[in-house]
């Protein structure tokens, strides 16, 4: 049979409610860590604005100069990208060169349906103007135009500027953008030994001597040359 007496109480501890078990006080380290935490949380979506958020470095605009005063009085009927064939005329004279270029704004841009004007002397120094005589060579050109496309690029078919009395080598360049005139300014060759001389390049800066004077290098079909432009358009 099995036994059915009464046995005594073990010694069970006693249930009831629970006591919570105290907090310590967080340490100095583990304070200054929660801080550093909450302090780069604020700040990195300001860091991340900030570098989004940087400008882009604006380029300078190109210098102007000035006009001068062989500007057509009348324009050529022929008056394209190619210096070099006025009309059924093909002008032999001179070293033939491109020069081309990109415009843009100061943001870098491109500048679409700008217009491009050059225009420059004979190989011996002469304007179609009748203020230099009317003494140019009829088969030169002397004067073109332009428009740029949505890359903003323009180029010319021409000759290496040739010097006259009083000037170094240099092609007078006028920019347009419908009625506004934008810039009339001149370009001159990068190593010319009548620069020096010439009282308007002398009149530039450092810096703006370097963005109007560019090297006509030697290609396979002629000279090239290469003349940005940056317009506060």
């Amino acid at each position: 049979m099995p036994d059915t007496r009464l046995r005594p109480a073990r010694n069970v501890p006693a249930i009831g409610p629970t006591q919570p078990t105290p907090l310590e006080p967080p340490s100095a380290l583990t304070t200054v860590s929660r801080r550093h935490a909450a302090v780069a949380l604020v700040a990195a979506p300001a860091l991340c604005l900030g570098a989004r958020a940087q400008p882009t470095p604006r380029a300078q605009p190109t210098p102007a100069q000035t006009e001068g005063p062989f500007y057509p009085v009348t324009l050529p009927a022929d008056s394209d990208f190619d210096l070099l064939r006025h009309g059924a005329q093909r002008y032999p004279q001179g070293q033939p060169a491109w020069l081309d270029g990109v415009v843009t704004d100061t943001q870098g841009r491109p500048l679409t349906g700008a217009q491009v004007e050059i225009w420059q002397c004979d190989h011996a120094g002469h304007y179609h103007h009748p203020g230099d005589g009317g003494r140019a060579d009829a088969r030169f050109q002397g004067f073109g135009r332009v428009v740029t496309g949505a890359d903003g690029r323009y180029r010319f078919r021409t000759i290496r500027p040739m010097a006259y009395p009083g000037r170094t080598p240099h092609i007078h360049v006028k920019v347009r953008l419908g009625p506004r005139e934008l810039l009339t300014t001149q370009l001159y060759v990068a190593d010319e030994p009548l620069n020096g001389r010439d009282f308007l390049w002398r009149s530039l800066s450092e810096a703006d001597r370097a963005a109007l004077t560019v090297p006509f290098t030697p290609s396979s079909d002629g000279l090239r040359a290469h003349f940005p432009i940056v317009l506060r358009a």
